[in-house]
């Protein structure tokens, strides 16, 4: 019996007392990066066990083949999840997190990965954050930081912000009798919106899955349109447009419920109606917002039409998004079926200014807007033009008349970093009455311990942070209170990799020259539209200011796929249908668990947990064992040869591609071909190119059995011998797999339990049947008669020898 936990955790300490993962800047570089967990107290579950073993077969791979990998862990330890977490178990964050952090180590160590320890970071460290309020002040410094008003959701009773994830229902989500307002503050800006162009540009070189490409794609969505100037009490309020041809049609505008300037257009007498409206929008949350009821009221004010100079009522919608253009659309019921609704469900005036080719609409007889191409009409002097060439014409026109412009659009949003909780990076400003606002010197802003939660803010109850004075005239001040968007946090991490113990600048740019950009990134798809686009700016924004020199954080991505639990639903907590891995490390082995995960399917695909499939891979780790118990080491035949270069060969591709699960059908195939007696060189190569997935009971088979020094883990990646690939070897073993698959065929079909196979080949095929006979007699547990269909002495009882053809031997079983 062997005991798996004893040389797993022989080879463990073994690896990391010889620190054989430790990297330093030097020779080819290779740097594999999974992006980085946020550590749970309910600790790793089998979604990280299976993304950090895709990483970990990648890393062993590259490092045995020679480069000089870099393979770092950290922590993405801030953020809200934890600060309710330590909330509802009565404890601090910093203690609550660090517990986690400890036993995130302890369980990813017993999957044997093969990180770089040394540089490991966590983001609620000090000597980590401090270079994220270095970075906020120099894009303060460059522009790239600004503050204004926002809408956030308010909790009266909790008299703080609340996340989107903290409104259930439109209540708060600690008091659930409780209605959630949408207020304005004063919040903090970054200008990802300086780099739209270039994140947009960017795309079209990088080696990522086609639909995180569309997804980022849609997420910048460049619109090229045109922006028209209407007056609002006197006022300009330019509005983008995709569809001028469609102005004369405008009935009525719609400003966003939650623009910041919204107030200036409610009148005394729509007050009442505006503010019920108002308390019924219950979270600045924008998903689904194509599927909501269209909704809004009445703000009382008019826009002027800039050509036709007719008043246009204003509405607030709950459809519009305040970040968009200026926050406020134009809208044309007729050709527009959103517009369409709320015009019909406010009874506001449809107007038809495109009319089909072919026949003619009327307003008082549409049931939905018309939406597709046409003739201009009851649009002045632009009639009878084709509605896509007016919008050209349109636009010249409005140009020529100072009402208008061309203008490029983007959907993607400057990105809001102020969040006003506890456990996050400290925004490094004081507010002074005498300079206005002022930078933190002396960095870093360390996050109060003597603070009260549960009462709004938890920063704003500590007086010893808020009360402090300004740098420049020593006069009273306050500090900012709101602390950052954790996203900032896993904007540029794997940049600290590169240098993670620098303590006088966030890293060192010859280190980051070295080993960036990343070359392997791996990680969800969930993530396409957020850490990524961060990331990404991120880069493009440090390398403008000159602490880089990349423009791309990853020019290579790989998204795992989804884990599903036995009922097929992705493994949840809420489902009850957890698989634990340590409880599976416990029950079978590292090694086991990891052969298991990548063997059901291709890594990029998502697949549900099978005990039955676990106890297969358990057979196989047992079967190599066993061979290699009762393995004489001599010569490797001829057969032997050609499997174990085709399997190199193969393997490495498959790797490399990460198609893991070829891989693994290869090295079941393989270990069920070696012959009791093999050349040391064919052991080794084997033992080779299962390392990366077996990494523990390798090295123990290696030394052990090879009487070879370790370690396995720093040894050269096999190379093949295109001249031992026998192509006719090849085609025999495609001849028997055929063979063995009408067999087993036959033997579903028949009722009896036979006791004897009879094959009939032709001629020049049975001496290949011959080789195989004492393996099938094996495998099948049967006796086998094998003749040539011109043997003399042939029996056949059933006449089936006639049925033998090329490649297909007739079978009668009895």
């Amino acid at each position: 019996m062997v005991d798996f936990k004893k040389i797993e955790k022989k080879w463990q300490n073994k690896w990391e007392k010889a620190k054989i993962f430790k990297t330093k800047e030097k020779g080819k570089k290779y740097y594999v990066l999974e992006m980085f967990p946020y550590p749970s107290g309910s600790g790793l579950h089998m979604g990280h066990a299976f993304n950090y073993t895709i990483g970990d077969i990648h890393a062993r791979f590259k490092r045995m083949q020679g480069y000089n990998v870099l393979y770092p862990m950290g922590y993405d330890a801030l953020g809200l999840p934890a600060e309710n977490a330590a909330i509802k178990a009565k404890t601090h964050p910093r203690k609550y997190t660090e517990t986690a952090i400890k036993n995130f180590i302890e369980q990813q160590k017993s999957l044997g990965l093969s990180y770089d320890w040394s540089r490991i970071i966590r983001t609620c460290d000090p000597e980590y954050y401090k270079w994220n309020q270095f970075f906020f002040l120099e894009f303060l410094k460059n522009d790239l930081v600004y503050r204004k008003k926002a809408a956030v959701n308010w909790c009266s009773k909790c008299k703080t912000v609340l996340a989107n994830e903290q409104v259930h229902d439109g209540k708060c989500w600690r008091h659930k009798d409780t209605d959630v307002e949408v207020k304005q503050l004063e919040q903090w800006f970054i200008k990802t919106t300086e780099y739209a162009e270039q994140l947009l540009e960017g795309l079209q070189k990088l080696k990522w899955p086609e639909r995180i490409k569309i997804m980022q794609k849609n997420w910048i969505g460049k619109s090229q349109g045109t922006e028209i100037n209407f007056k609002i009490n006197n006022k300009d309020w330019p509005i983008f447009t995709t569809r001028p041809d469609t102005l004369y049609g405008v009935t009525f505008m719609v400003i966003s419920a939650q623009h910041p300037r919204i107030n200036e257009l409610i009148t005394d007498k729509q007050k009442e109606n505006v503010n019920k409206f108002l308390k019924k929008v219950r979270s600045t949350s924008e998903k689904n917002l194509e599927l909501l009821e269209k909704e809004g009221a009445f703000t009382g004010s008019y826009a002027i039409h800039p050509l036709t100079k007719e008043k246009i009522p204003v509405y607030t919608g709950n459809f519009v998004l305040a970040e968009y253009g200026s926050g406020m659309v134009m809208a044309v019921p007729a050709h527009d079926q959103r517009d369409f609704e709320f015009a019909k469900k406010y009874k506001i005036p449809i107007k038809i200014v495109i009319q089909p080719k072919d026949y003619e609409i009327k307003e008082n007889t549409l049931k939905e807007a018309y939406t597709a191409d046409g003739i201009l009409f009851n649009s002045n002097h632009f009639n009878k033009l084709e509605n896509r060439k007016a919008i050209g014409e349109i636009t010249n026109f409005l140009e020529k008349k100072k009402l208008g412009k061309r203008k490029i659009q983007y959907k993607l949003r400057d990105w809001l970093i102020s969040r006003q909780r506890y456990w996050g990076t400290p925004i490094p400003i004081i507010y002074c009455e005498k300079c206005g606002i002022v930078p933190e010197k002396n960095l870093p802003v360390k996050l109060p311990e003597d603070v009260k939660f549960g009462e709004g803010n938890p920063l704003k109850t500590s007086k010893k942070f808020v009360n402090t004075t300004c740098p420049k005239c020593k006069s009273k001040a306050r500090r900012e209170t709101d602390t950052m968007d954790t996203f900032f946090d896993s904007s540029w991490y794997f940049l600290r990799y590169c240098d993670s113990k620098n303590t006088k600048q966030p890293f060192n740019k010859t280190k980051v020259d070295y080993w960036m950009p990343v070359d392997q990134y791996i990680g969800g798809a969930e993530h396409a539209c957020m850490h990524l686009i961060y990331a990404r700016f991120f880069t493009k924004a440090l390398k403008k200011l000159g602490f880089i020199n990349q423009s791309e954080p990853f020019p290579k991505l790989f998204n795992q796929g989804m884990l599903h639990g036995p009922d097929g639903f992705v493994m949840s907590k809420s489902r009850g249908n957890v698989v634990n891995p340590l409880d599976m490390i416990k029950k079978h082995s590292a090694d086991i668990l990891r052969f298991y995960l990548i063997s059901t399917a291709s890594p990029d695909n998502d697949f549900a947990w099978s005990d039955k499939a676990v106890e297969g891979s358990s057979r196989f780790i047992n079967k190599v064992i066993k061979y290699f118990d009762k393995v004489k080491i001599g010569k490797s035949s001829k057969k032997v040869e050609h499997k174990i270069n085709k399997a190199i060969k193969d393997i490495t591709e498959q790797i490399n591609d990460f198609k893991y699960n070829l891989a693994v059908i290869q090295l079941r195939d393989l270990i069920n071909s070696l012959e009791p007696e093999v050349s040391k060189e064919t052991l080794e190569s084997f033992l080779k190119i299962l390392h990366p997935f077996c990494p523990h009971l390798t090295e123990e088979l290696w030394q052990n059995k090879l009487k070879r020094k370790p370690f396995l883990a720093t040894e050269k990646w096999p190379t093949f011998n295109q001249n031992k690939i026998d192509k006719k070897v090849e085609e025999q073993e495609t001849y028997i797999t055929k063979i063995r698959s009408d067999i087993n065929m036959i033997l579903k079909l028949i009722k009896t339990t036979p006791k004897t196979i009879y094959l009939y080949s032709i001629p020049n095929e049975k001496e290949t049947l011959e080789q195989e006979k004492e393996n099938l007699e094996k495998d099948y547990n049967l006796k086998f008669n094998i003749f040539a269909v011109n043997d003399k002495k042939i029996i056949d009882p059933q006449n089936k020898a006639k049925k033998a053809k090329p490649n297909k031997p007739a079978i009668y079983v009895e």
